[in-house]
């Protein structure tokens, strides 16, 4: 059922193994590795169509250019403000559904289940032209909000599904016992449930921060200024209108993975925490 360890196999698998893990690592790494070194190339070097090569020098001013003569800076903030508004409602109405949908026994108690977890499911571009078009009847076409509050909506679904799993692997005689005690209901999810379901918040925190953060598509479809782009939408408008500055849009994709790179590090342990948690008795 579960795959043999690497030191039980025999001794051409393990080598095998060993050159075939710096290998796979090295093809995974390449396109960044790649960016990495246009992002300091100098413009000549791409005037002269040396690409691939060694840069002739390394030009790290481009960064400073990004900020210097792009809305760069801009880009950053819209997507700090689209991603952490989303992050903390779709955390905190996902814990309130969880709760519900975990602890609370009513009729349709999987029907409303499987309705979070069914919008998972439905393609988005079959959602892009109704959700356009709602965005504009509400007035918030091209807003970082109106964009958040889609965000919001369709998370939750996910977050829902993680939070109710979460909080059903909980043992249950502490929500009894604290029932017997004459304990609220609300008193019961905040001061019991919610301590326990930390390591989870902080895994569900940062997939979903990554999840926001890189998407593309959604910034595309409900922003078209940089006053409302995210940075995923923004970087390809630093290339110019007649010439294309690939090593701008390098330095600028370096700078937008930054932060979701910084998340999980300053998050790692309660990320490994909250996904490995019940995974051993």
């Amino acid at each position: 059922m579960f795959p043999r360890p690497i030191t039980q196999l025999s001794a051409p698998s393990q080598t095998l193994y060993k050159i075939a893990v710096p290998v796979a690592l090295f093809l995974w790494l390449l396109p960044l590795l790649g960016v990495a070194l246009t992002s300091v190339r100098p413009a000549s070097d791409l005037a002269q169509g040396n690409y691939f090569g060694l840069p002739s020098a390394l030009a790290f001013e481009n960064y400073a250019t990004v900020f210097r003569n792009t809305p760069m800076l801009q880009y950053m903030l819209n997507s700090f403000w689209v991603t952490i508004p989303t992050v903390i409602g779709a955390i905190t109405l996902s814990c309130m559904t969880g709760f519900a949908l975990a602890i609370y026994r009513f009729p349709s108690n999987l029907i409303v289940f499987f309705m979070f977890v069914a919008g998972n499911f439905v393609p988005f571009q079959i959602l892009m032209v109704p959700v356009r078009d709602l965005t504009l009847s509400l007035g918030m076409y091209n807003t970082w909000y109106g964009l958040a509050l889609f965000h919001i909506a369709f998370q939750t679904g996910f977050c829902t599904l993680f939070m109710r799993n979460f909080i059903k692997a909980l043992p249950f005689e502490l929500i009894e016992a604290a029932r017997v005690e004459g304990v609220a209901e609300w008193r019961i999810f905040w001061f019991i449930v919610i301590p326990l379901m930390r390591p989870a918040i902080a895994a569900l925190s940062v997939l979903v921060f990554t999840f926001i953060w890189n998407d593309f598509f959604w910034a595309t479809v409900l922003t078209n200024s940089a006053a409302t782009q995210p940075v995923t939408a923004g970087l390809s408008s630093l290339n110019g209108q007649w010439i294309a500055q690939w090593h701008l849009v390098s330095a600028g994709s370096i700078l937008a993975a930054l932060p979701p790179v910084v998340m999980f590090f300053m998050m790692q342990k309660h990320f490994i925490a909250g996904l490995t948690l019940g995974a051993v008795k």
